[in-house]
């Protein structure tokens, strides 16, 4: 997919603050909202909901949680991703050019999540109404097209029909055609693909279209906002390479016909791995040759080792998530870059997944286990801490 150039600059030292210095200022604002050292202290002391409910009210979510009597894992979740989602929404109002175009960037990943909701739903016959409340607001379209996807027929020409008259018109519409042509080589008739592929592979290949289209975009943009947001989808990218083939082990995607060749295609082609560690992720058979090729690049072999020590203390997962707070807390010590809006988001996904993991460990009284969450600017950052022994 030819990713058009900026259609406006996003200005250097000079002009920067002149076409972007208001939503700049807003987000980095917003910074002081996220949850201090001292919040995470008191919420995981609590006994029970109710009490989780009132240390929670002194801070910035007091609004979002203040009707909610009977406060839940899952109706917090709600409360808090709506609130990101109004403050995204309202940078986006006060955004032109390219920064505009940069911010509905953000949004296609959650839009290819929700469509491939709503697509897998409808295979299994689930209601409409249930899988549209677990779309992601971020990525929503009309209702009329949301409600329009699981219309269509249960068969070849249903699917054919749904990408040609709904998905092409979406603004994720060219991945998926992207995604047809590219199939369509390989099973002839394009109205096949959906009976050959399955629903997470073509998840998995529209990530990677995005990936690649926003990296694209982002180095079009040049300036610090190439380094630094290229950087941050170059990390991105390597992630669901390894995520990929981890995954892949122990399914059809592991057969030595597949690796070089369907496996292969959804790595991005992007990334600190890419071209030397993706063509030796290819050939991977099992977790041991993972480990082998990995060790090779310092900075996922540490990542790694976490993952085959086994202790149970903390997943591959949990290594992942405290790599990228770090990188994305250090977006916002530069200036005069997009990434900045791109971090913030992030951050506030990983500050709502601890609450809804602090949530349920009160919930089910495993104390035991709620601390085992990584805060956000958080002063006891392994990475902080470091620095000040």
């Amino acid at each position: 997919m030819a990713t058009p150039a900026p259609r406006a600059a996003t200005g250097n030292m000079a002009t920067f603050n002149i076409l972007h210095g208001f939503p700049e200022a807003l987000v980095r604002g917003m910074r002081s909202s996220f949850l201090a050292d001292s919040d995470y202290h008191h919420l995981t002391q609590c006994e029970n909901l109710d009490d989780f409910r009132l240390n929670l009210s002194e801070t910035d979510y007091s609004e979002g949680i203040q009707d909610n009597a009977g406060l839940t894992p899952t109706s917090l979740q709600s409360a808090a991703v709506e609130k990101l989602v109004t403050e995204f929404q309202y940078l986006r109002t006060q955004a032109i050019e390219p920064l505009s175009t940069f911010l509905d960037f953000i949004t296609y990943e959650y839009m290819i999540e929700n469509v491939m909701l709503l697509l897998k739903g409808s295979l299994s016959g689930r209601d409409i109404n249930e899988l549209i409340a677990q779309c992601h607001p971020l990525g929503m379209f009309k209702e009329s097209t949301m409600r329009s996807i699981p219309t269509f027929e249960s068969n070849a020409k249903g699917y054919s029909d749904l990408y040609q008259t709904v998905l092409v018109d979406t603004p994720v519409g060219p991945y998926f055609s992207q995604f047809l042509q590219e199939s369509s080589d390989r099973f002839g008739d394009s109205r096949n693909v959906l009976e050959e592929v399955e629903i997470e592979i073509i998840k998995s290949s529209l990530i990677k279209y995005w990936i690649e289209d926003f990296a694209q975009f982002v180095d079009k943009l040049g300036g610090e906002t190439k380094q630094i947001m290229g950087d941050l989808l170059k990390v991105r990218a390597d992630t669901n390479a390894i995520n990929i083939t981890l995954n892949s082990f122990g399914t059809p995607l592991n057969e030595p016909a597949m690796r070089a060749s369907d496996r292969k295609r959804l790595y991005p082609a992007v990334g600190h791995l890419y071209p030397a560690g993706t063509s030796m992720l290819a050939d991977v058979a099992d977790e041991d040759e993972l480990g082998r090729v990995l060790e090779l690049f310092p900075q996922y072999s540490a990542i790694w080792n976490i993952h085959a020590g086994g202790s149970g203390d903390k997943s591959i997962d949990d290594a992942f998530y405290e790599r990228d707070v770090q990188q994305l807390e250090l977006a916002f010590e530069g200036q005069m870059h997009f990434a900045t809006f791109y971090a913030y988001v992030k951050l506030k996904e990983q500050e709502i997944r601890n609450l809804v993991w602090i949530s349920e460990c009160i919930l089910q009284q495993q104390k035991d286990e709620i601390n085992k969450f990584v805060p956000v600017f958080s002063m006891n950052a392994p990475w902080r801490a470091k620095k000040t022994r």
